[in-house]
């Protein structure tokens, strides 16, 4: 990454401020990004600009621009995606409204331009060129080796989705009107220009997508133009509107997205239930029924609010004390729904090595601690009328690359359940960077045993004493699902 920062020239930009400007020298160096960890990358990708400022000046406040001249970085971009990389896409099943839109911004409205059923490429060439529509291909990291690759990273280091979209618009052309968006938006500038307008949010950090009047946002807080290497930044809920300069080639560009329902709000209501069903399994008040026709009232009565006032304060009072947070949904579906490792060649060998299962006298790790995730809830077999608490693992190393961030297809889960009683262990595992299978905290060996040999791919043996053996263990133990 660019080593020298030089502060952006002041009285070059005409009109509206621009906002935190970071302009980079040129540098050389093989590897444009830092791709050796989560981390890693971030921080090379918004370079140079320090992760920590990034967070405590920027993060949901405001937009930060990064414009770099380095051809090296310039030339990086251009290979994640190029407007020639559509032919061959097109010939693998592309279909309209799925994979791709074609689309105007005609006197400030978005004119979709789709045609029904299957892409095809000559077809979508003479729409962008004699129609100046803008193509916006979705979430090309199911094709594109690196994105997938970027992407992967990012979902580790924000612990939440990452989407991308691609956008190619002709000169002289706008694809969408002025709006705002529900996600934490990055930029990168691949082929060409683009002229980017921004405006103040109406609705800061905006839990949905909405479409805005011109006459309604008055004049940009931010304009300025991007080039192949450069890095926007933006908040959920800040105004954009982007243009293709005229006389001037095509402008491709990848929004990389995240943080969508991920507030604190999000979080609220994926753990409120499990509070509320742990704590009215020892508060008979909890268990006592509402007031006769309290739900064919119009509104509700000062008595039910003044009740529920109390549970809420009590619930809050046992948060305070409370350790294992009940995740309903938010944990699951981030596993479920999330990138596969990324891997090259033959791809991540998801069995144990040598083909041996780990004994009592094994040293054990866990092995891609990012795309594993642990919570406990209720037991969700339908069989079981308790409904006692169990600890589920989930995983995303089986995960297809081809359905990431497709909304309506279909996704399942990959996990493991375990009694609460394997709670110590696996918290033992977690937090070791590798640990012998005798020291995890079980009563009897074989319930040591079954635990490190139901997930032999997410548990991978380190080490193994000579001569050691493994333990019969009975069928009936092994009752975890993956």
């Amino acid at each position: 990454m660019p080593k020298k920062v030089k502060p952006a020239e002041d009285g070059k930009e005409e009109g509206p401020v621009p906002c935190k400007q970071v302009k980079v020298e040129a540098a050389g160096g093989p590897s444009p990004l830092n791709l050796d960890s989560p981390s890693g990358l971030f921080e090379s990708l918004i370079s140079p600009i320090k992760t920590e400022t990034f967070f405590k000046e920027f993060w949901e406040q405001k937009p930060l621009l990064i414009q770099r001249d380095d051809p090296v970085l310039a030339t990086y971009y251009r290979s994640l995606f190029r407007l020639s990389d559509l032919k061959s896409l097109c010939s693998r099943g592309m279909y309209y409204g799925r994979d791709v839109n074609v689309c105007r911004c005609v006197n400030g409205k978005k004119k979709v331009l789709n045609k029904d059923g299957k892409v095809h490429f000559l077809q979508l060439r003479k729409d962008f060129d004699q129609k100046r529509a803008t193509i916006q291909f979705h979430q090309p990291q199911r094709f594109k080796d690196e994105l997938w690759r970027i992407q992967e990273k990012l979902e580790c280091y924000f612990g939440s989705l990452v989407g991308s979209n691609v956008y190619i618009t002709p000169a002289g052309s706008q694809g969408l009107p002025p709006h705002y968006d529900d996600v934490e938006v990055f930029i990168l500038q691949l082929e060409g220009e683009k002229h980017w307008r921004l405006y103040h949010p109406t609705v800061p950090l905006a839990r949905e997508y909405s479409l805005e009047a011109e006459d309604r946002i008055g004049r940009p807080a931010h304009e300025f133009t991007l080039k192949p290497g450069d890095l926007l930044y933006f908040p959920r809920g800040t105004i954009h509107q982007a243009d293709t300069p005229s006389g001037l080639a095509h402008s491709t560009h990848v929004t990389i997205s995240t943080y969508q329902s991920s507030s604190w709000g999000d979080f609220l209501l994926d753990t409120i239930s499990g509070l509320v069903f742990d704590t009215a399994k020892a508060d008979v008040e909890l268990r006592a029924g509402i007031p006769r026709q309290l739900l064919l009232q119009v509104e509700t009565t000062a008595v039910a609010t003044r009740k529920l006032s109390g549970f809420l304060r009590m619930l809050a009072d046992q948060l305070e004390g409370t350790k294992e947070l009940l995740s309903a949904d938010m944990k699951k579906d981030f596993a479920m729904n999330r990138l596969p490792p990324y891997y090259l060649g033959d791809g991540v060998e998801l069995s144990t090595p040598g083909g041996q299962l780990p004994g009592l006298d094994s040293t054990v790790r866990l092995q891609f601690r990012d795309h594993v995730v642990l919570t406990v809830g209720p037991d969700q077999d339908p069989s079981d009328e308790t409904r006692e608490k169990m600890v589920y693992i989930y995983h995303s190393l089986k995960n297809r690359r081809e359905t990431h961030m497709m909304g309506n297809e279909e996704t399942e889960s990959h996990g493991l359940r375990f009694p609460l009683s394997h709670i110590d262990a696996l918290k033992q595992i977690w937090n070791s960077s590798a640990i012998s299978v005798k020291d995890l905290k079980l009563t009897t060996d074989e319930e040591k045993q079954s635990l490190v040999t139901s997930w032999p791919y997410v548990l991978t043996e380190v080490h193994r004493r000579k001569n050691s053996k493994l333990l019969n263990v009975p069928e009936g133990d092994k009752n975890h699902t993956s």
